[in-house]
């Protein structure tokens, strides 16, 4: 990092910043799924993971009762695909990796794990490693990537079923998509990209083997990745994204390597995307909000450290304390949370 991001960051720190406008997002997120029009059908592939992006987004506003606890648990169970053992994103889709993620943090973050048929969720998991390459597929149909791998540990982590994994067999795999630059890619010879250096990174962390990543070159080519906007991208060469306010901050994170971030800029970044008369947050300012950009810019808010926020545990993008009280808080360092604007 240079010593201008350095000397960046310490004059910003004591910068009034905008206001996150928390009831207005609230509304937001209680609207989604109310107005079922083109939109909500053409999006069903994604409505489990949507309910995760806003419940975890009202968690870290505080707000955790603002969506109906019942009503949560009825629609999660809904999606249940009883041949797979797993969860699909809408009732009678398919089982899928990610789906089944979603609705493990959901129902741990409403303490209704007892719903969950646990052994047939471990065992679909399991069944979609490579045992040969270590590589983890989506579902059935094989494709593999290195955010399945972390979405599969991340889960039987959060079972506490971790110990069923081949762990030198998926470090073998992670390691195998590490490149010269410190990061990682979607598989062996991708190009590095922040979101698969979280997912690497967070997933080396739940392994207990961050020592199979480059602290400094890995946090140096992810402090590159802010913009003069103050947003982060996701490569070299592309535009700034909210959503990158948590996969390259979760990460640096991780390392420790928070400050080497301009906070103040990032903050206003995210920020000055907001809609702050309908709520709901975009990926960059003027486009439209959604679900997605309003959990990830307030995740990355949180672990900026807004004042009024709750803790954000960046391994597994779910509440601090509810990963405290499973006892699996892993090393990360956030920014201190400020006490005002």
């Amino acid at each position: 990092m240079s010593t201008t991001t350095t000397a960046a960051a310490a004059k910003g720190s004591d910068e009034k910043l905008p206001e996150l406008v928390i009831d207005k997002h609230v509304a937001y997120i209680q609207a989604l799924g109310k107005n079922q029009d083109f939109a909500y059908h053409l999006t069903t592939h994604l409505r489990l993971n949507a309910v995760y992006w806003g419940l975890t987004a009202l968690c870290t506003m505080g707000r955790k009762d603002a969506l109906d606890r019942e009503e949560l648990i009825e629609f999660i169970m809904s999606c249940w695909d009883d041949e797979a053992g797993g969860f699909g994103a809408f009732p009678k889709h398919d089982a899928h990796i990610l789906s089944t993620l979603s609705a493990i943090q959901i129902l741990v973050m409403l303490d209704a794990l007892d719903r969950l048929d646990i052994p047939r969720v471990v065992s679909f998991l399991l069944s979609l490693q490579n045992p040969t390459t270590g590589a983890w597929a989506g579902d059935r149909f094989g494709e593999t990537d290195t955010r399945f791998l972390y979405i599969a540990l991340n889960a039987l982590s959060l079972l506490d079923q971790l110990d069923k994994v081949d762990r030198e067999l998926t470090v073998n795999h992670i390691k195998a998509c590490r490149n010269f630059d410190g990061g990682f890619g979607t598989s062996p010879g991708a190009e590095s990209h922040a979101g698969q250096i979280f997912v690497c990174t967070a997933a080396l962390a739940i392994l207990d083997r961050l020592d199979e990543v480059d602290f400094e070159t890995l946090g140096s080519w992810l402090a590159e990745r802010q913009l003069p906007s103050g947003g982060l991208n996701g490569r070299p060469e592309k535009l700034e994204d909210v959503c990158y306010g948590f996969w390259v901050l979760s990460a640096m994170s991780i390392l420790g390597k928070l400050h080497w971030i301009d906070d103040v800029a990032l903050m206003k970044f995210i920020l000055s995307s907001q809609d702050t008369e309908m709520g709901g947050i975009s990926d960059r300012p003027g486009d439209m909000v959604d679900v997605f950009h309003t959990h990830f810019g307030v995740a990355g808010l949180s672990l900026l450290g807004y004042p009024g926020l709750q803790d954000l545990d960046p391994v597994y993008c779910m509440p601090a304390a509810v990963i405290e009280k499973k006892g699996l808080r892993k090393g990360w360092v956030a920014l201190p949370r400020r006490t005002e604007l």
